[in-house]
């Protein structure tokens, strides 16, 4: 068996592997059977996923959902009616393509089917990116990228096969499809508020679901039904949830951080039923110019909430928020507002990817979201250490943390990470320095 650690050390070379003859009978456009139904398979049939399904099958005419692969068989037989109560004439799901099991993305990716939706827990999204566009499939993958230097390095190398290979790769980044975003921020990129000196980005939050873990349930299985609470399978929730705020000060600033450094820690969520993730991170990030960006995000009960984004310009002060985005000057008067949510992201990430793959014009997003999953898991690794994190650092980092070994079987939880004490990898290079 081809262990995950020996299948990212193939990423750097797996591009030139791509034969001129596969390339050449490549029929990316063409839809399975010959049909001009496009025919869609899931890979992860948890909430997000099976919402996923549903936003695809009834974002365009001619879509169906053909097959459905998740980890464990309970959760695929409990989920199968509500989604097909929800898209009845879309879901077209036989029970020969259902499948579960740690290999199941290769039978749904196998299938006789045009795109599949990636939604498994994301440290197994690199793996399961790579074998899809391998396979000539267009894919929506939902946010993050993965969880570790190593992952985010094989998703960059995937988007240039799909790229070689014609294939489109869509991101759950929403917002970056929901109006009072897009309207915002081209204005922001216009010019109307001067030169971006700082921002800041919030996700602060209530705590989210725990599974009890069941007797004679193995530490492998245990750890991916709490999949949340285990870095190496959700990269903690600075990565799994702020993604989507960091995306937007990436997008905003066209760019990447230089460096960074940060504040975290496991403050309420204490017991070792939540694994070992952290309930709180603060960060400061420094981009080009100076610029300088404060992300906070927690997951803490009783607390204020807040998801927001300000970004402040030498003109003027932008908050570019999900339902509600202004830009007014530095003396109050109002320059822009976009007023309500506007369109449904979560369904016209898909009508745009659907269409793309329709009008032979690939859309590929893959390197967008590398780069926002590492802005996350640089800032993680600055909060981890205690240290200050550079992005050629985290790029260089052969940080691999998902097991070789994905089996039922016993597994060790990772110690709490201990500021001062855990220590970063920074790559070959870089610790040479």
């Amino acid at each position: 068996m081809t262990s995950r650690r020996d299948f990212l050390k193939t990423t750097a070379t797996a591009t030139t592997g791509i034969s001129m003859t596969r390339l050449m009978n490549s029929e990316n456009f063409a839809y399975a059977g010959g049909s001009d139904v496009i025919r869609v398979g899931l890979v992860g049939a948890g909430g997000r996923g099976t919402g996923a399904a549903r936003d695809c099958a009834v974002s365009a005419e001619g879509v169906e959902i053909v097959a459905m692969g998740d980890l464990f068989r309970d959760r695929l037989d409990e989920r199968k009616a509500p989604l097909q109560e929800a898209i009845p004439d879309q879901y077209n799901v036989l029970d020969e393509k259902c499948f579960s099991g740690f290999d199941a993305y290769k039978k749904v990716i196998d299938s006789d089917i045009d795109l599949v939706i990636l939604a498994t827990p994301p440290g197994f999204r690199p793996a399961h990116l790579r074998y899809a566009v391998e396979a000539g499939k267009h894919v929506f993958m939902e946010k993050p990228a993965g969880v570790d230097p190593a992952g985010i390095r094989s998703v960059i190398e995937s988007g240039k096969i799909a790229d070689e290979k014609g294939l489109s790769i869509v991101a759950g980044t929403l917002y970056r499809r929901q109006h009072s975003f897009m309207e915002a921020i081209d204005r922001i990129h216009s010019g109307r508020i001067g030169k971006i000196v700082s921002a800041q980005e919030y996700y602060l939050t209530g705590p989210i679901w725990l599974r009890p873990r069941k007797p004679g349930m193995s530490d492998m299985e245990w750890q991916c039904r709490n999949w949340y609470y285990f870095t190496w399978l959700s990269g903690d929730h600075i990565v799994e949830q702020f993604v989507h705020n960091i995306d937007v000060i990436n997008w905003t600033l066209q760019g990447n951080p230089i460096k960074c450094i940060g504040s975290g820690g496991r403050t309420k969520r204490v017991d070792p039923n939540y694994g070992h993730i952290y309930d709180n991170f603060s960060i400061v990030y420094e981009y080009p110019d100076g610029v300088q960006v404060t992300a906070m995000c927690r997951q803490m009960e009783n607390c204020l909430n807040r998801t927001s984004n300000k970004i402040i310009g030498t003109d003027g002060v932008a908050d570019v928020n999900p339902d509600h985005s202004i830009i007014t000057s530095h003396k109050g008067k109002m320059i822009f507002e976009y007023p309500e949510k506007g369109n449904n992201g979560y369904v016209q990430e898909h009508t745009d990817l659907i269409q793309s793959i329709r009008d032979g014009k690939p859309i590929n997003e893959a390197e967008q979201i590398a780069h926002s999953t590492m802005t996350a898991i640089m800032g993680r690794e600055a909060c981890y250490s205690g240290k200050e994190i550079t992005w050629e650092e985290m790029m260089q980092s052969t940080q691999n943390l998902v097991p070789d070994n994905l089996a039922f079987s016993t597994l060790p939880v990772s110690p709490v990470p201990v500021p001062g004490v855990t220590q970063v990898d920074r790559g070959p290079d870089m610790a040479a320095r």
